[in-house]
């Protein structure tokens, strides 16, 4: 099962190959902090505001240690059962410890981005610890 899930997670950084977050398989598996923003092909406001907006959170910490991942729902729908995620979700990993902040990224991504930024960050320091 735990080579399954390797596979699984070097065939989607492949597949995202060009991104500068990045990271080995093992470093993912072992000790880093996803960060998972699923979505589908076409996206509200506030879907490309969240987006965004962790991009540049994720940018601010600058650690090797905090992994985002931006997922096509239809191109990897293993991954997206695997979290529930049906339509745009934003969800934190760190081995298997699980955080939903989709409620959260709508709520705040377009028309508070202070308060998403600084509640999403809050979320991964929790979640690195």
């Amino acid at each position: 099962m735990k080579a399954a899930t390797l596979l699984l997670a070097a065939a989607l950084l492949y597949a995202c190959g060009g991104s500068r977050h990045r990271v080995t398989v093992e470093a993912v598996a072992d000790d880093c902090v996803q960060v998972l923003y699923f979505h589908g092909k076409q996206r509200c406001a506030t879907c490309t505001a969240i987006e965004r907006l962790t991009r540049e959170v994720i940018d601010s910490i600058g650690s090797e240690k905090v992994v985002l991942r931006i997922i096509d729902i239809a191109e990897n729908e293993a991954l997206a059962d695997r979290y529930q995620a049906g339509w745009s979700a934003l969800i934190l990993d760190r081995n298997g410890r699980v955080e939903n902040l989709t409620r959260m990224g709508f709520s705040y991504a377009k028309d508070q981005p202070a308060t998403f930024k600084a509640r999403l960050n809050d979320a991964i320091t929790r979640m690195s610890k």
